[in-house]
């Protein structure tokens, strides 16, 4: 390859990272605030707020699952480019309407217009398929999470240490990072799909439901797919659930969330961003899957348990290595598809994540709710952390099981970002 088109991939890749970055960044920013924004505008308790917490995750994911398979389609046809721009700029308006919600009617609207922007996920995960190979697929992957990581960072700091100004004031700030990333990916943003690559869309094809039907061809991936599903539904758990957690159990403010938001993302971005460029080479993605998801089961279960808030700390770091297994798992079922279809597949997996994200807040909510309201009979703030473990324990069961089905080699190669 020669050096102006990995020069090429290179600005694309920082710009993707920007893009997962700010749309982490969002998430990283409601988390900290919303229990007391829930709690002014709505007048209710933390255990209440974060119900409602739930049905706002609801609404964002249903939109994105309804969407997710129709931005995915519709970059297999005209490219990913104008998908990613156009979505950057439904951020942007996203942001500054919720940044003006008078009710919590006004936020359910604003998170639904949120659920549309956010299914560009689907083409920004496609673009990083089109522009990998075999040997730094899984590396490229790995640079969603530690944009995840950094997003993390900056959304949970920027939203406890801003919010406790104003809870408006974080909304306006991701506003104008959404508007400016747009701007600048209008100038450097390369397309990566080929002419020849691109398919004509179909509207059966951007069914919702018809793209979870397709992934019915791939026979020798469900197993692998079902790990993917659980592992999303779990990490609810911490991402929905831990601002309610912790207020509830140690009484926490907006400033001590957020320096564990930093913490969190401090973890992420070293094993996202390098720790994992040792292991897979070193072990393979099999191993790194199925060890990442026994991490995620003893980081869940030591946090349902933690009862003085500096355990908060120690008991992320095993629930933050667990993240070993999401470049590995998604490289492996990635590397299955043509380029023509990748477009169709990252539509198919968001609208399963999307799924995860309807049931898993929801229900991690709920189940927050059962064992904290003032009336309860059995008091246990961890529980979801326990059904989250659960359900990880079943995910390295099914993946697993999936291994000997998939036919794909286990790669133990990491090459450097393009």
């Amino acid at each position: 390859m020669s050096a102006k088109p990995k020069k090429k991939h290179t600005a694309a890749l920082g710009f993707i990272f920007v893009t997962l970055f700010i749309d982490v960044l969002g998430l990283g920013i409601i988390i900290p605030v919303m229990p007391s924004l829930l709690e002014k505008l709505g007048n209710m308790d933390v255990s209440t707020a974060a119900q409602y917490n739930g049905y706002l995750t609801f609404t964002y994911a249903s939109m994105q699952f309804l969407f997710s398979s129709l931005l995915g389609n519709l970059s297999d046809r005209y490219g990913r480019r104008p998908v990613l721009l156009g979505s950057l700029v439904g951020f942007g308006i996203d942001y500054v309407f919720m940044a003006f919600a008078p009710t919590v009617a006004w936020l359910f609207i604003g998170r639904a217009i949120a659920g549309f922007a956010g299914a560009s996920n689907t083409t920004a995960t496609a673009y990083i398929a089109d522009i990998s190979t075999g040997k730094n697929r899984a590396a490229n992957f790995g640079l969603v999470g530690a944009a995840s990581g950094l997003g993390f960072i900056i959304g949970i700091g920027t939203g406890s240490f801003l919010g406790a100004l104003n809870v408006r004031f974080p909304f306006m700030l991701a506003a104008g990072l959404a508007l400016l990333n747009a701007t600048y990916g209008y100038f450097v943003l390369p397309e990566s799909l080929n002419i020849k690559n691109r398919r004509r869309f179909e509207w059966k094809k951007a069914n919702p439901i018809n793209s979870l039907r397709n992934l019915s061809r791939y026979q020798s991936l469900t197993g692998l797919i079902g790990a993917f599903s659980l592992v999303y539904i779990a990490q609810k758990a911490v991402e929905y659930v831990l601002s309610f957690y912790v207020t509830e159990k140690f009484d926490w403010a907006l400033k001590s969330i957020g320096f564990l938001g930093f913490f969190i993302g401090i973890v992420l971005v070293a094993i996202q961003g390098g720790l994992i460029r040792y292991t897979i080479p070193k072990f393979g993605q099999e191993k790194n899957i199925v060890a990442g998801l026994l991490f995620y089961t003893i980081g869940l279960t030591l946090i349902a348990f933690a009862n003085q808030g500096w355990m908060m700390y120690a008991f992320m770091v095993p629930y933050c290595l667990g993240g070993i297994s999401g470049p590995s798992l998604q490289g492996m079922i990635t590397s299955t598809v043509s380029p023509k279809e990748q477009g169709e597949l990252q539509g198919s997996l968001t609208s399963i994540s999307s799924l995860a994200v309807i049931i898993g807040p929801l229900l991690m909510s709920s189940v927050f709710h059962l064992f904290t309201h003032r009336n309860t009979s059995t008091y246990f703030p961890g529980a979801p952390y326990i059904l989250g473990a659960v359900l990880m324990l079943i995910a390295v069961f099914l993946a697993i099981r999936s291994f000997k089905k998939t036919g794909v080699v286990d790669s133990k190669e990491v090459g450097a970002v393009p």
